[in-house]
């Protein structure tokens, strides 16, 4: 009975309980997915399809037609992104955890910067909580973050790790929770980039603020990333045209400018990896702004095997084959060349 139960209770916290509290976490507002924010979205969207429907821009009859219909909505790809949804938080507690507290202790964080600086140049006065500091450091958190979340997306695009990457960019629908189709190993990357990134701003903020500083929420979450994901973010990942314009396009990141980004149009390729502010892409040379008139696109790697990722099996294990198999061709093409005659001297 002893073995039965600590059996129960090992399954019960590896899979049960992380799927209940995934599912929970639409209730939550410290993710893109709960209600608040996917009421705010559609909301946003229902609003655009009265105002094209006035106006004749749309052939969708109903707001169900103008967000894709039962097309989208029930597509085979958008039924495996709900059940991935949950299958992600399964991952996170058997996988992506462990993983990053192997090589959490190997990081430097904050309290290790902050004993650096107060080794190198003393201790700092305390300058004590208050609601601009919060602000100044909630944005600098947001910026960091966000910085950083673009140049790990774009390496993402590299050959090497764009076979995890890929795992996200194979959907041929998009619904909002298609977000969360992200493979656990360009999950795992990201958070040790971030851990890495805010434990050097952490550590220097609070070294000159004489200690550490809270960061300024709203309803617990951080503010601007609350009204970020309130400007409409679900329908990023959606059927939904939402055209921000050219101009507010060079520093927001638009749901049209994201749907370019997961175009399988070669003019499309490489563009909009920003998530929040579409200004790093300025900055950087990747920028592609929109028009209010939507273009016609549609939505993929532009291979043609998007066959290959409507599993569980096929999201989860398919960049490894494909890894294996490119290790396998370049060790097979080494060997040929080193058996290849180089000629008489």
């Amino acid at each position: 009975m002893g073995v039965l139960s600590t059996s129960y209770e090992r399954l019960n916290e590896l899979l049960i309980e992380p799927a209940i509290a995934q599912f929970a976490g639409i209730f939550d507002l410290n993710g893109r997915f709960g209600v608040l924010f996917l009421c705010i979205s559609y909301a946003v969207g229902y609003a655009l399809f009265r105002y094209r429907a006035q106006r004749q821009l749309t052939d969708a009859r109903s707001f169900w037609q103008f967000i894709g219909g039962s097309r989208v909505n029930f597509h085979r790809s958008a039924l495996l992104d709900y059940r991935y949804y949950l299958v992600r938080a399964i991952l996170k507690v058997a996988l992506v955890v462990p993983i990053v507290g192997l090589v959490d202790p190997y990081i430097l964080h904050a309290g290790d910067y902050m004993a650096f600086f107060n080794n190198l140049w003393g201790a700092r006065p305390q300058l004590g909580q208050n609601l601009a500091l919060s602000l100044y450091y909630g944005l600098g958190v947001f910026l960091l973050l966000d910085f950083t979340h673009y140049w790990v997306h774009r390496a993402f695009h590299c050959r090497w790790l764009w076979v995890f990457h890929k795992v996200h960019h194979s959907a041929p629908v998009l619904v909002p929770v298609t977000a969360s189709r992200v493979h656990f190993v360009e999950k795992i990357i990201g958070q040790l980039a971030s851990a890495i990134s805010l434990g050097l701003y952490a550590g220097i903020f609070w070294y000159f603020c004489g200690g550490e500083i809270s960061r300024y929420t709203l309803f617990g979450v951080t503010y601007l990333v609350f009204i970020c994901n309130a400007l409409a973010a679900n329908l990023r990942h959606s059927h939904v045209w939402l055209s921000f314009g050219p101009h507010i396009e060079h520093v927001l990141n638009s749901p049209a400018q994201h749907q370019i980004h997961h175009s399988d149009a070669p003019r499309h390729f490489h563009k909009n990896f920003a998530t929040n502010l579409s200004l790093w892409d300025w900055l950087f040379g990747t920028l592609y702004v929109t028009r209010a008139k939507p273009e016609v696109i549609s939505f993929g790697t532009g291979e043609g095997d998007h066959e290959r990722y409507l599993s569980l099996y096929g999201l989860i294990v398919t960049p490894f084959v494909d890894i294996a198999r490119s290790v396998s061709a370049a060790a097979r093409r080494l060997s040929v060349s080193s058996r290849a005659p180089t000629g008489e001297t």
